[in-house]
């Protein structure tokens, strides 16, 4: 069994960021001024591929769904003292 991924916060809430603005552009109907949306999530996907943690090459092939997955987890069931994001 592999060990768990032990992400820094910051790369958490990066992700999680990432992943409301997606779902805010996703749901934005066509012609709806989406630039501001679609540049910040290239301004957050660039910061994600670029944050110290992936310096490892293999690291992001082997976090990369579990980073996805801890920020899901974040935002959809606040932990013991901590109000959801």
């Amino acid at each position: 069994m592999r060990p768990p991924f032990r992400f820094p916060e910051d790369l958490i809430t990066l992700q999680s960021t990432w992943q409301q603005t997606y779902a805010v552009l996703a749901q934005a109907p066509a012609g709806a001024g989406t630039t501001a949306l679609r540049r910040r999530l290239i301004a957050l996907s660039g910061t994600l591929c670029t944050h110290p943690y992936w310096a490892n090459p293999t690291a992001w092939r082997a976090g990369g769904v579990e980073l996805r997955r801890a920020a899901r987890t974040r935002t959809s069931v606040p932990a013991d003292g901590e109000a959801a994001a």
